[in-house]
């Protein structure tokens, strides 16, 4: 692995040796470190991929273990707050006492859950699982997140979006991989999976060399101007978070609801087999995957609250027609909410670090502690919901989320410094 990483140049002007390997200087701060993205990017779609098989096999353990919708949404709640309540301290942490190798011990902890998802005989067990899973995503997000700003040569929008389409491809791709492996070979087939987490564990011990080495050359130089934009007062700063913090919201509760009872809901309503309803599911992850890309890059481009306020309101009318589509306009609006909705992400998070600099483990742990958290919230009261009614109703109460979007009027617009900062 690392005799591979070493042997491929980063440029015809540049010596033939890797970012993740190179023993001296770091990669100037101009140019952008698209290997480091690409192995950062890597482990997080591994990350992901591991992480979207406990969603994708809830039939089978719904099946498996006679649970309600309430119980599934219990599962997604354990995971995604796990992850959701330790990430901003994790961040916050590193911030002041970065950790290059807490990335490949945080897969460690995903290892464990997989191996102990399993040989789950009961619900508590498979809470445990997908706690221990939990804690291993609280670790990567916000350090990862770091290590993709660090490589970014400036490009921040587009660095986000490369990390953030590897996990969501491997959220796509655990679906298809559930419909192919788990459900044919059954809950015990999970082990297979071990192999991916540790594939990441190496790849993420390599980052870990390149992030110290980061460290080690930054010891002793004057420290960057971390601000690229006029400072707001802070009552702005939290106004604009707060908003950010809304959208956010608006954008996971309706994600929970697509990739926790998507397939519940076409197996109901179109009498699809559970394979043929996890094709569908796939198309909608890889959807995702697909608007990724563009947030970020768009973003770097013509700004970042125009990506905002298109992603999360442009939405709207899509979401607002699916629950009444049939099953062919079903297949076409799931794709285009995904294309849609997924492009926000990467704007949102990294105007809110243009708006705090110099925290970005800080910010980072928060918002993609505070996503998780609310797409943990949003399974487990939209499972309740769907008990007390049915699965027709919370689609059709779900669809008004992204009006919320409109809140993104309110953002402030950030100014430049100086002529030439970026």
């Amino acid at each position: 692995m690392e005799t591979a990483l070493n042997d491929v140049p980063d440029s015809p002007s540049t010596p033939p040796q890797s970012p993740l390997s190179t023993p001296s200087a770091p990669q100037p701060a101009e140019k952008t470190g698209f290997r480091v993205l690409g192995a950062i990017s890597f482990s997080h779609f591994l990350n992901d991929m591991i992480q979207s098989l406990l969603l994708a096999i809830y039939p089978l353990l719904k099946s498996n273990f006679h649970l309600s919708f309430a119980q599934i949404g219990l599962i997604t709640l354990t995971f995604q707050v796990t992850a959701s309540l330790l990430q901003p301290l994790v961040g916050l942490y590193t911030d002041k006492h970065p950790r290059p190798y807490s990335l490949a011990i945080g897969m460690g902890s995903t290892l464990c859950g997989l191996l102990l998802l399993s040989v789950a005989p009961n619900f508590g067990v498979l809470l445990l699982a997908a706690a221990l899973v939990g804690t291993g995503s609280s670790v990567f997000h916000p350090e990862a997140s770091r290590v993709a700003r660090m490589a970014s040569g400036g490009r921040h929008g587009l660095a986000q979006s490369l990390f953030q389409v590897g996990g969501n491809a491997g959220s796509a791709m655990g679906p298809l991989l559930a419909a192919w492996i788990i459900i044919p070979g059954g809950q015990g087939s999970v082990a297979w999976f071990a192999i991916a987490a540790l594939v990441a564990i190496v790849v993420l011990r390599q980052i870990g060399h390149w992030y110290a080495r980061q460290q080690a050359a930054a010891k002793g130089k004057p420290k960057k101007k971390g601000a690229a934009y006029v400072p707001l007062p802070k009552s702005k700063v939290t106004q604009a978070v707060s908003i950010l913090l809304l959208l956010i919201f608006s954008k996971y509760f309706y994600m929970a609801s697509l990739s926790s009872y998507f397939t519940f809901y076409l197996i109901s309503k179109f009498q699809l087999s559970v394979q043929d309803a996890q094709l569908h599911l796939f198309a909608f992850l890889f959807a995702v995957a697909v608007g990724t890309v563009a947030g970020g890059p768009i973003g770097d481009r013509v700004g970042r609250k125009a990506v905002i306020w298109v992603s999360i309101l442009g939405v709207a009318p899509f979401t607002l027609m699916l629950p009444y589509a049939n099953l062919f306009w079903t297949g076409v609006l799931s794709v285009i909410i995904g294309l849609i909705l997924a492009s926000a992400f990467s704007a949102i998070l990294v105007f809110a670090q243009e708006l705090m600099p110099g925290k970005i483990g800080t910010v980072s742990g928060l918002f993609f502690g505070f996503a998780f958290g609310m797409g943990g919230i949003g399974a487990a009261l939209l499972g309740k919901l769907a008990d007390l009614t049915d699965i027709y109703f919370v689609y059709q109460v779900c669809a008004f989320l992204p009006l919320i979007g409109l809140l993104a009027a309110f953002l402030p617009k950030m100014q430049k410094e100086a002529a030439g900062t970026a």
